[in-house]
């Protein structure tokens, strides 16, 4: 957690709080203030010593703030010390609180962090709900009763129309990245929510920037709110070595475990988006002979402290890790961080990377970017007011340097062995007995331990590679095919509602989004056209109100006898839709755009 000196100011002239010096300065509960401890926190961040004297006041606050200023503790921390009958049991069944989070990572990550603060008060249970998950095990937590929920938008109404979420007795209400919920098309949900919880319930509104829709929504639905403003000052250790390396989905795998070969490093943090990615990329990581541990949530807190406790005595080299399993992670080790999936905000870039260059050593950081998410890069580099340095991939010629010079190594390291005596004896006779020279024998013994795929193979030229399927057309940034949900204009969809319900329940960014084009009863909406299984039926299953999506790809219209299609190819094709309509197209060729401008 952030303690530098960011300056933190109520625009209403109202001073920000007296100036506090650890958190035994503010008035919260003390079994929130022991689990503080017990995380390591000393410090208020600015935002919190800002936030949470109003709010344990019960006055509503508007926070501008960035993600990674402790905005998350700033709300959680209030809420948990002033919940009714925590601790004993006997408050209400009913949700007392309830935030609201854009994406099913980030409410995860706040649910987490609800837990973490609620260590000592047992009776407290805080309950994510979101897209992607089944409903029975939410369905099966809300009959439980939780004091706390934390869901995106779309799956609280979900729950809110089926009667499985009673929201009428709440207390604290919090939208979390607020400006992110209606740049994804959940303004009208966030709107009925708010006008369906009591009028005298207390709310936080958080938010990066405050567009005119936020200011609006803030004026409508919260009371005299007190309004801070947290300037982050994002930046990365100077002592880190930041590079960049351009490279295709496909071809990841194969660029790590180049860049694992030629690289000197001791310890390595390797960190993907998901938690399932973990398992398969440390997997596929030890079949290619590296030792390599996945580190993810779902990890027992007794197994995730032995697998931390190996990387720091060098029992494994590599950790592939999700941002929430890192957290803390505080080991001199490691040497390198790669980013083998793009963050996709700032400020977990430079929380990865600050896990190496500790105690005053240099570090390095690679990041991994595929040709459609440049735009992540450049927004890295702005926020961070550095340029990342483009490295190509190693060369077949690298790789196979550094193996003949580890073969090397190691003949001169046995050479010292003190076992050494028996062998040469062994072999001597061998070489006696069957006339053999010694430098065969010893050829015969390397390729028993190093096997015919010693040497890397080199990559063919250009012209004799493989034939590669045919994609669809490629866009600027990326391969993207179009996909079919039935949904249309008399569903009453929005562009923005598609894309905020397309994002959040498959996991995807706003550069993954191409055309839109709104038809009756149906759209096609252009997505990356390497979508996985598990994100397809996840998307399948997705709703849009109450309809179903039912997203699949479109292949266009049935073919005539003369093989040519009826109508155009697609939104691509000046604006028919390949049925025989015309309809309302979104985005332009070349220029995918999400939800508004802000998103170009």
């Amino acid at each position: 957690m952030s303690t530098s000196p960011d300056n933190a100011a109520s625009s209403d002239g109202t001073p920000p709080g007296p100036a506090v010096g650890t958190f035994d300065d503010l008035d919260i509960d003390s079994r929130v203030r022991s689990a503080i401890t017990d995380v390591g926190y000393e410090t208020p961040s600015p935002i919190q010593a800002a936030t949470i004297p109003p709010l344990m006041a019960g006055r509503d606050v508007v926070g501008l703030a960035q993600t990674g200023t402790g905005k998350t503790a700033a709300f959680a921390i209030p809420i948990l010390s002033r919940l009714e009958g925590a601790g004993d049991g006997s408050g209400p069944r009913k949700p007392q609180a309830l935030v609201l989070a854009p994406t099913r990572e980030l409410a995860l990550q706040v649910a987490e962090a609800f837990g973490r603060y609620s260590a000592h008060m047992p009776e407290v249970r805080v309950l994510p709900i979101y897209g992607g998950q089944s409903y029975g095990v939410q369905l099966s937590g809300l009959r439980r009763g939780a004091q706390v929920i934390v869901g995106t938008p779309g799956r609280v109404i979900d729950h809110l129309d089926r009667g499985t979420l009673d929201i009428s007795e709440l207390r604290f209400l919090v939208l979390d990245e607020a400006d992110e919920m209606l740049t994804m098309g959940f303004a009208e949900d966030v709107e009925r929510i708010l006008a369906e919880t009591p009028d005298d319930k207390q709310v936080a509104l958080f938010s990066a920037t405050m567009p005119s829709a936020i200011r609006r929504l803030a004026q409508r639905y919260l009371h005299d709110p007190q309004e801070i403003t947290v300037k982050a000052k994002t930046a990365t250790a100077q002592n880190i070595n930041q590079r960049y390396l351009q490279v295709s989905h496909q071809r990841k795998l194969d660029a790590l475990t180049r860049f694992l070969e030629v690289e000197t490093f001791d310890a390595m943090i390797v960190f993907v988006r998901t938690k399932q990615g973990t398992e398969e990329l440390a997997e596929k990581l030890r079949s290619r002979g590296f030792s390599a541990v996945a580190i993810n949530g779902d990890m027992a807190q007794a197994q995730r402290e032995r697998t931390i406790n190996q990387l720091k005595s060098g029992g494994i080299d590599i950790l592939v890790a999700t941002d929430v399993a890192a957290r803390g992670l505080d080991v001199d080790r490691i040497s390198h961080v790669v980013n083998f999936d793009i963050p996709h905000d700032t400020e977990s870039y430079v929380h990865r990377i600050g896990r190496t260059g500790r105690a005053g050593r240099s570090g390095n950081a690679l990041l991994f970017v595929s040709p459609r998410e440049r735009h992540l890069l450049r927004s890295i580099e702005r926020a961070t007011r550095q340029t990342l340095t483009e490295i190509g991939l190693p060369s077949v010629e690298d790789v196979n340097a550094q193996r003949v010079a580890r073969f090397a190594d190691s003949i001169t390291e046995n050479l010292a062995s003190d076992n050494l005596d028996m062998f040469r004896k062994l072999i001597e006779n061998y070489a006696q007995d069957n006339d053999v020279a010694m430098a065969d024998i010893a050829a015969a013994l390397a390729l028993e331990t190093r096997d015919g795929g010693f040497l890397m193979a080199p990559d063919p030229p250009e012209g004799e590679r493989p034939a590669r399927k045919e994609r669809a057309p490629r866009r600027s940034g990326g391969s993207f095919a179009t996909y079919r949900i039935a949904v249309g204009r008399k569903h009453k969809v929005s562009p923005g509602a598609i894309v905020g319900a397309i994002a959040n329940e498959g996991g995807l960014t706003r550069g993954d989004f191409g055309n839109i084009s709104i038809r009756d009863d149906f759209s096609l909406v252009e997505l990356p056209d390497d979508l996985d299984n598990e994100t397809l039926s996840a998307l399948r299953d997705t709703r849009i109100g109450k309809n179903p999506i039912d997203l699949r790809k479109d292949f266009g219209p049935p073919r005539t006898r003369g093989g040519a299609k009826r109508g155009a190819q697609g939104p691509r094709g000046g604006g028919r839709d390949g049925h025989g309509k015309r309809g309302d197209s979104w985005g332009k060729r070349g220029n995918p755009r999400v939800a508004g401008r802000r998103n170009g």
